[in-house]
């Protein structure tokens, strides 16, 4: 993982994003009692996600390399329209 986040040139970034990423799962765990909270959550791993596929693109990744920040970008948008 450590590899990857120098290939993104985010190495200094990486705790950051990690913590963010767990809240933002535990938000999501917690949507299922509280929709709110889940649909702010899936907001935040949205913007996550498009930062993602921005960063990709950036330095040049496959479209196959890429898919997964997609996938999860679409995802995330539809948890957070639809709600819980």
């Amino acid at each position: 993982m450590k590899q990857e986040f120098l290939r993104y040139r985010l190495a200094s970034q990486r705790v950051t994003v990690g913590v963010l990423q767990w809240l933002a799962g535990v938000g999501l765990l917690a949507g299922m009692s509280q929709p709110w909270m889940g649909q702010a959550a899936a907001a935040g791993l949205a913007l996550m996600m498009l930062v993602a596929s921005i960063v990709r693109i950036q330095i040049k990744d496959t479209l196959l390399q890429t898919v997964p920040a997609l996938f999860y970008l679409a995802l995330n948008i539809y948890l957070c329209v639809a709600g819980f």
